[in-house]
């Protein structure tokens, strides 16, 4: 098991120094596939290390994507998931629930008192193809996210 501590420890390591030299997007893709993958192994502690990587890259101005449009379509009906008052340990397991329980079509805004960038690569590693994500709303201090299950998309 040490072997892959140290693994998870330098792959972290090389995630920072690759969001510190610009590619925060590109760290934060490989990191949501290491978060995953460390899950499906059970290393709890090597997903949580993975995690809060996420989260500093989180943090680190974006790369230019020349992408300027924000969703224009305002949320009325849509299930409201407002993980707030949650502990960090539950809001995860909470928003995949939520997502489950979506059928093919059907989205839930999520209420987050941080960006849930981190969150977003998660899906992108285990969900690639099957769900939409539009930022409502950009902080400092509240973040709205609408997400949502593709059309045709598998249902668990």
């Amino acid at each position: 098991m040490t072997r892959d501590r140290d693994l998870v420890f330098l792959l972290s390591q090389a995630l920072r120094l690759l969001g510190q030299a610009g590619r925060p997007v590109a760290a934060s893709q490989i990191a949501g596939k290491a978060w995953w993958a460390t899950q499906e192994t059970g290393d709890e502690k090597g997903a949580a290390r993975i995690n809060g990587v996420m989260h500093y890259l989180a943090k680190l101005p974006p790369e230019p994507t020349g992408d300027t449009q924000t969703p224009e379509e305002e949320v009325m009906s849509d299930q409201k998931l407002d993980v707030r008052t949650e502990s960090p340990m539950r809001r995860h397991e909470l928003i995949f629930e939520t997502f489950h329980a979506l059928g093919s079509g059907q989205r839930f805004e999520l209420i987050n008192d941080h960006d849930p960038k981190p969150l977003y690569y998660q899906f992108a590693a285990e969900h690639a193809g099957e769900f939409t994500w539009d930022y409502l709303e950009e902080g400092p201090v509240v973040w709205r996210v609408r997400i949502g299950k593709t059309d045709g998309s598998a249902q668990n």
